[in-house]
């Protein structure tokens, strides 16, 4: 894939991402691949992002800054949100958060193969009891 049908792959899966259609997935992801260093199946990664969607209906990501170097996504993202529910481990308090994600994803045959994420759990948690 080019620079630019890369980029443009990210966004799709981002805006699919954000109508919550996981369903669409199979567009984005292989079957098996790497996420954060660990064999799982993409039905894995769809139940990851059930369980935020679940627990945050209104959950949103947002790019700031995507580079592309050959296979290779690394993007910095904002992600916001107000949970309903439990998340990872405060109950729900009625406030919203945002924090910062930092992807670096692989593409091979035109979807991930491998994926690594950062997010800085403490700082969310942080936001939810404050």
């Amino acid at each position: 894939m080019s620079d630019a049908e890369l980029r443009d792959f990210f966004q799709r899966y981002i805006d699919a991402l954000n109508a919550h259609e996981l369903h669409r997935m199979t567009e984005f992801i292989h079957d098996e691949l790497i996420m954060n260093g660990r064999p799982v199946t993409r039905d894995d990664v769809i139940a990851d992002q059930e369980d935020h969607t679940d627990a945050v209906p209104d959950f949103t990501w947002r790019v700031k800054d995507l580079a592309i170097d050959g296979d290779r996504v690394a993007a910095r993202l904002f992600n916001q949100g107000t949970p309903t529910k439990e998340w990872f481990g405060v109950p729900s308090t009625g406030a919203t958060v945002e924090y910062a994600e930092y992807a670096f994803h692989k593409v091979r045959d035109g979807r991930f193969y491998e994926m690594n994420y950062l997010i800085d759990a403490q700082a969310v948690q942080r936001q939810l009891v404050a």
